[in-house]
């Protein structure tokens, strides 16, 4: 896929654009971490929650990547909850329809971008042990794990490993 690459900052309007966008990385990349209906529900929500989410969370910002106008990649950044001064990105997800075009990076770019012109200086993610791509793409963007792994729940009771990434 090869086109022209645009961010802009997603509305609550864009919030279905979004939702597809993260139901759709899910059922791509973290199918085998979950009990069938439980996964189901999951992806569903996701795909349901992004307007109300972009509505109510003034401290969030959220981006939408599109290649040719089609969105296929969202990040979603604010205020570290866990480290005071730095930026967290909570959120970022790609269409599998767009891995491999070039439209991750673009976000990327342009969240390192945004979270600079927000005033922080450093950056940290988490992104679950097992996923290699994601922890690629997160490594080849720049950032370095910080030897930090948690135990996180997703809602069903499982404990899944994540791993701490940091610029």
């Amino acid at each position: 896929m090869t086109g022209v690459f645009t961010v802009s900052p997603a509305s609550p309007a864009d919030g279905g654009a979004v939702g597809e966008i993260h139901a759709e990385s899910w059922k791509a990349a973290y199918a085998g971490f979950f009990a069938q209906d439980f996964f189901e529900a999951a992806v569903r929500d996701r795909r349901g929650r992004w307007h109300d989410k972009l509505l109510a969370e003034p401290d969030a910002t959220a981006l939408l990547a599109a290649v040719d106008g089609r969105p296929l990649a969202f990040s979603y950044f604010g205020p570290s909850p866990a480290r005071p001064g730095w930026a967290e990105i909570f959120g970022f997800y790609g269409h599998p329809d767009g891995w491999g075009s070039g439209v991750a990076s673009a976000l990327m770019t342009a969240t390192l971008t945004k979270i600079g012109e927000q005033g922080f200086t450093r950056i940290h993610l988490w992104t679950l042990r097992d996923t290699p791509q994601s922890r690629r793409f997160y490594a080849k963007s720049g950032f370095t794990e910080s030897g930090t792994v948690r135990d996180h729940d997703f809602g069903d009771g499982t404990l899944i490993d994540q791993v701490e990434y940091e610029l």
